[in-house]
């Protein structure tokens, strides 16, 4: 009787890998000034992202993108998605945007991450590996596309793995596959060089005090996420 009431109970139970609800937790957060020289500088943003949701072999990561990335993103995974869903529309380009505006810089943060979150809860969207690389490796846009294309002599795997990591590519590789630096806040620019150590200004807490709500916004599981952010 006893070895009958477990079976039936095995038979009707829920595996946990099943029962524990899928979370993608996202954060756009620390905007920070990057200066090429005197004349150009943008200001780029962290991304941290915890999950446990199978759509991620990579559970917890930290990126860094810029405003005009995620133009290029929002693009790339409408054309990908042959128009069977519209995404949510990113803060609008704003030509008298400017980098010393704290609350101008809050207000774009907070409206990249609210496009994030969104698209986090589409399952087409989260196929697609366009989103994975953008949120889960350094590489440029230009970089993600030709990974994705098969142009590179690494996988889409192996750079979202890889990410973080102090050696990445080999020297050949460095020479042969990174892209051009952008040296202006231009939305429409879409390059990334790692090899160009720009001069990073953290914004000034008078002026970046309206971000202060966000910052504490991350869980205790995401401290280790800031620590290497400085």
């Amino acid at each position: 009787m006893r070895e009958e009431t477990e079976s039936a109970r095995n038979q009707f139970s829920v595996s946990p890998a099943f029962s524990m609800q899928q979370v993608i937790s996202v954060w756009v957060r620390d905007p920070r000034i990057q200066k090429n020289d005197f004349w150009h500088a943008y200001i780029d943003y962290e991304i941290c992202l915890h999950t446990n949701s199978v759509f991620f072999t990579k559970k917890t990561s930290r990126v860094r993108r810029r405003y005009s990335e995620f133009v290029w993103l929002r693009q790339k995974l409408q054309a990908n998605s042959l128009l069977m869903i519209q995404l949510p529309q990113l803060p609008p380009k704003n030509p008298f945007f400017s980098l010393n505006n704290g609350q101008q810089v809050a207000d774009r943060m907070k409206g990249l991450q609210k496009f994030l979150e969104q698209i986090l809860q589409s399952n087409l969207v989260l196929s697609d590996s366009c989103l994975h690389l953008f949120l889960q490796s350094q590489l440029s846009v230009s970089k993600i596309e030709a990974c994705v294309a098969g142009k590179t002599s690494f996988s889409v795997a192996q750079a979202v793995q890889s990410s973080g990591l102090r050696r990445f590519h080999s020297e050949e590789d460095l020479q042969r596959d990174l892209s051009v630096s952008c040296d202006s806040d231009s939305d429409s620019s879409d390059c990334r060089d790692p090899r160009h150590k720009n001069k990073v200004s953290p914004l000034s807490k008078s002026k970046s005090a309206a971000t202060l709500d966000l910052r504490g916004a991350c869980q205790e599981e995401l401290l280790s996420c800031s620590s290497g952010s400085a």
